[in-house]
C-alpha cells in the first residue's frame, strides 16, 4: 500500500487552506478554504484531525474527507490544542475582568470531542505554558498552578490525583512515550542558592530522595528542557540574561545532560559563545548542538556526551533532524542569509547546500524527503511566501504572497511513527522547472588596503574550520588534490635518491610537511650556507601554500606564481648542496 500524501496547512491574511504535498502541490479538494482571517490552526498528533479558529468559531474537521467533526461558538479563542488520543480539545482566550465580574471568567476550557460538552474550565492568565501536558496514552495530565504541579488521571479533571510540592516550580516537561510517565521540573535559585532540575517517575514524589536524577547549577535565569523520543534522557539548556564577562550580548548558556538512570553531565563545548540550538536525533542515541560565536560550530554528541562528529564552522544557528533521523539540516535563518547544509547522518557526507533567504520557518515533511521554508509576518512583512523543497536542494513548489497580503503560518500534517519508512539517501538533485538555489561560493570581504596583498591569517575576519572528515592530516589525506599528491610523491622520491647518494649526510627537511627537526649543516662557505637557508625558507612557504590550497582556500595571483617556482628552487638547492 502506497503511503499517504501529507497536507500542508497555510494561514494568512486571506484565510486558511490545506495544500496537498508533493508531487501534486495543489489545494486540497476535501477542504473548503476559509476566507476569514484565522487566529490559530493545529493538527492532532496523528494528523487525522485539523482545527482552527477564525474570530467567530472554532472548527474541527477530518483531514481525509473534510467532514466537520465539531464546531464551537468561541469567537475569542486565540489558541487550541488536541490531546494525544483526540479525546479532548483545549482552547484558550485572553483573561479579562469586568465590573460585573471582577474575578473574570475561566479562560482555559477543555472540551469533549465526542459530545461537544465542556469537561472543565480553569483560570490561566498567561499564555506561556497555557496547555495541559498529556501522557501519550492520556492516563496522566499535568498543569503548573501557582508554581505547583497538579496531576490528573484518565481525563478526570474534577479530582487532583497527585501534587508535586516544590518551592516555586518554574518549568516542567512530561516525558513522551509509554508508561511509566516521568516528569522533569526546574526550580530557579533564590537567596544565592543554586537552581536545580529534578527528574521524577510518576507518582513517586516523596521528596528529593525519590528523584531519579538531580542536577544543580548557579548560572541560570531560565531553562529549556528537551526529552528524547524514548524518554531516557533530558537536555537542559540553562541561560542567564547577562554575561558578566561582557563577551556576549545574549547572556551566557550552558548545556546539561540528565538521564533517568541518575547520570548527569555538563556538555563540554570547545568554542565559547551562545548555544543557538539543540536537537535530538529521533533514534534517541545522539544529539546535535549549534554553538559558539559566529561562524558557529555544530557537533554531534552521543549518549555518553562524547563528540561523534564535528561539522566545523559556518553561518548557522539551527539544526533539524528528519523524522526518520537519517538526514540533518544545519541552517542559518533569522539575521543570517538562509544557507542550509544537508548531511547524510550515517556517512557524514554532505548532500546539498541550498540557500533560502529571509526564511523565518522551517519544517520537515513527515515523509523525510521534503521540507518547507517560509517567510512569515510579523517577523518579516515583505516578500512573504513559502517553498517546498526536496532535500537535494531542488525547489518543487513556490508560492509568493501578494504584496498587499500577509502569510502568518505554515504547518505540515503529522503522521504516526512508522508511516513513512526510511529511504536511501539521494545525492543527485531531482529535476524541477524551478531548479535549485545552490549557494554560490563567495569570497569573504577584504578591506581595500588588503585586496592586493597576500592573504594571511591575520587578515581573515573569522576563523574557518572544515568538517572533521575534510581537514588535512591523517583523517583527511583523501581530500588532497591530485596535483598536491603528485608533488608530494616527487619530493619523497628526491629525498630517497639523496639518501642513497649520501648515506652519511642528514637529508634536508624540505620534503616533510610536518615540523622538521633543526639540523645544522655547514659547507664551509658562509655565503653558500646563507643561500641554502633562504631557499629552504622559500620552499617551506610554498609547502604551506599548497596545504592551504588543498584545504580549499582560494589562492591569490602572486601566491600561484610563487608555487610555480618550486621546481626551480629545488634545482638550485640541489646544485648548492652538491657543490655544483
Amino acid at each position: 500500500m502506497a503511503p499517504p500524501t501529507p497536507h500542508l496547512a497555510v494561514r494568512g491574511s486571506d484565510g486558511t487552506l490545506l495544500l496537498c504535498g508533493p508531487p501534486s502541490c495543489q489545494e486540497s479538494s476535501a477542504f473548503q478554504r476559509d476566507d476569514r482571517q484565522g487566529k490559530h490552526m493545529t493538527f492532532s498528533s496523528d494528523g487525522s484531525l485539523f482545527g482552527w479558529c477564525n474570530g467567530s468559531q472554532v472548527s474541527v474537521i477530518k483531514v481525509s474527507t473534510g467532514e466537520l467533526v465539531k464546531s464551537f461558538d468561541l469567537p475569542k479563542t486565540s489558541v487550541l490544542e488536541f490531546s494525544p488520543l483526540n479525546k479532548v480539545l483545549a482552547t484558550w482566550q485572553h483573561y479579562t475582568k469586568t465590573q460585573d465580574n471582577p474575578q473574570g471568567e475561566a479562560n482555559l476550557q477543555l472540551w469533549d470531542l465526542q459530545t461537544g460538552a465542556c469537561i472543565k474550565a480553569f483560570y490561566q492568565k498567561k499564555i506561556t505554558g497555557w496547555c495541559p501536558s498529556w501522557a501519550d496514552d492520556e492516563s496522566v495530565t499535568a498543569r503548573n498552578v501557582n508554581n505547583e504541579l497538579h496531576f490528573y488521571e484518565n481525563n478526570n479533571f474534577e479530582t487532583i490525583a497527585n501534587k508535586l510540592h516544590l518551592q516555586k516550580v518554574s518549568e516542567f516537561a512530561l516525558s513522551p512515550g509509554s508508561q511509566p510517565s516521568k516528569v522533569v521540573v526546574y526550580v530557579p535559585g533564590s537567596k544565592g542558592g543554586p537552581s536545580f532540575v529534578r527528574l521524577y517517575q510518576y507518582p513517586n514524589f516523596g521528596g528529593p530522595t525519590s528523584a531519579l536524577a538531580n542536577k544543580s547549577f548557579f548560572k541560570a535565569d531560565r531553562v529549556s528542557m528537551l526529552w528524547n523520543k524514548k524518554a531516557t534522557a533530558v537536555l537542559v539548556t540553562a541561560s542567564t540574561e547577562v554575561d558578566k564577562t561582557g563577551a556576549s550580548y545574549y547572556g551566557e548558556q550552558t548545556l546539561h545532560y540528565v538521564a533517568i538512570n541518575g547520570e548527569s553531565a555538563v556538555i563540554q563545548l570547545p568554542k565559547r559563545g551562545p548555544i543557538y540550538d539543540v536537537s535530538w536525533n529521533p533514534n534517541s542515541s545522539e544529539f546535535c548542538v549549534v554553538y559558539g560565536f559566529m561562524p558557529a560550530k555544530a557537533t554531534v554528541f552521543n549518549s555518553k556526551c562524547e563528540s561523534v562528529f564535528d561539522f566545523g564552522t559556518g553561518p548557522r544557528n539551527a539544526a533539524f533532524y528528519s523524522p526518520q533521523g537519517h538526514i540533518l539540516v544545519l541552517a542559518g535563518f533569522g539575521n543570517l542569509r538562509g544557507q542550509m547544509e544537508v548531511w547524510d547522518v550515517k556517512k557524514y557526507k554532505q548532500v546539498s547546500k541550498p540557500q533560502a533567504e529571509d526564511t523565518t520557518h522551517f519544517f520537515w515533511c513527515p515523509d523525510g524527503e521534503h521540507v518547507v521554508t517560509a517567510t512569515c509576518s510579523p517577523r518579516l512583512r515583505v516578500s512573504n511566501g513559502y517553498k517546498i523543497w526536496h532535500y537535494t536542494g531542488t525547489v518543487l513548489y513556490k508560492h509568493e504572497t501578494p504584496s498587499n497580503k500577509e502569510l502568518w503560518e505554515v504547518l505540515w500534517q503529522p503522521f504516526p511513527t512508522g508511516t513513512f519508512p526510511e529511504k536511501p539517501v539521494k545525492y543527485q538533485a531531482l529535476p524541477s522547472e524551478l531548479g535549485s538555489t545552490e549557494a554560490k561560493p563567495a569570497q569573504a570581504y577584504r578591506p581595500p588596503a588588503l585586496r592586493n596583498k597576500p592573504q594571511t591569517a591575520s587578515s581573515k575576519l573569522h576563523e574557518e574550520e572544515l568538517p572533521q572528515n575534510m581537514k588535512p592530516g591523517p583523517a583527511g589525506e583523501k581530500q588532497i588534490s591530485k596535483a598536491a599528491l603528485k608533488n608530494q610523491k616527487r619530493r619523497e622520491a628526491k629525498k630517497a635518491a639523496k639518501q642513497e647518494i649520501k648515506p652519511d649526510e642528514a637529508p634536508p627537511p624540505v620534503a616533510d610537511s610536518t615540523p622538521a627537526t633543526h639540523v645544522t649543516s655547514s659547507f664551509g662557505d658562509p655565503e653558500t650556507d646563507k643561500k641554502i637557508k633562504n631557499l629552504k625558507k622559500k620552499l617551506k612557504a610554498i609547502d604551506e601554500l599548497k596545504d592551504q590550497q588543498a584545504a580549499g582556500k582560494v589562492m591569490q595571483k602572486n601566491q600561484l606564481e610563487k608555487m610555480q617556482k618550486e621546481s626551480q628552487l629545488l634545482k638550485e638547492l640541489e646544485d648548492l648542496e652538491l657543490g655544483l
